[in-house]
């Protein structure tokens, strides 16, 4: 199970690297527009998963920062969000590189934020939502920075895979 995730952890960095790389060409203003998504705008959609990431990750490792709303801007300029969203994946793939099979195999307990509860689950579903999670707001900026007429990379797994060989083997 940990070359699945240590593939995945791979995979985000490698996709919000591909995605900062084309959101650094919006004008400030098409950055911050609201164009209807959950998180209204590029740049909100972009500050929402760097808030979960670091939200989950606490729950993980009991480590870091974690905000208390989903919403929160933690950066309001695009290269200083970029900056930590790099020093957050580089925690995601340290975290991930650190666990065991046993460890993935154990559970977690954590309270919600939205509707507050104790919540106790496995670890390992509870990683797989957290990268799932990721793809599907990564996939909301890349459908906003198609629309702003930008060329949006490939963000295919197997684009990932075939470059990088992990996954392959």
């Amino acid at each position: 199970m940990k070359p699945h995730f240590a593939m995945m952890a791979g995979y985000n960095a490698w996709c919000n690297a591909r995605i900062y790389d084309v959101a650094a060409q919006l004008s400030d203003a098409d950055y911050r527009a609201d164009r209807g998504a959950f998180f209204k705008s590029v740049h909100g959609t972009l500050n929402h998963l760097l808030v979960t990431d670091r939200i989950w990750l606490k729950r993980f490792s009991g480590e870091g920062e974690a905000p208390n709303r989903l919403d929160v801007i933690l950066f309001e300029d695009l290269p200083g969000l970029r900056a930590a969203r790099t020093k957050e994946d580089e925690r995601i793939v340290a975290y991930v590189d650190g666990l065991s099979e046993t460890d993935l195999a154990g559970r977690i307990r954590y309270k919600t934020i939205t509707n507050p509860a104790e919540i106790e689950q496995p670890l390992a579903p509870a990683l797989v939502h957290f990268f799932n999670h990721q793809t599907h707001h990564r996939g909301q900026v890349h459908c906003l920075l198609t629309g702003l007429g930008l060329d949006a990379p490939s963000l295919d797994l197997i684009l990932f895979q075939r470059e990088t060989g992990m996954g392959l083997t």
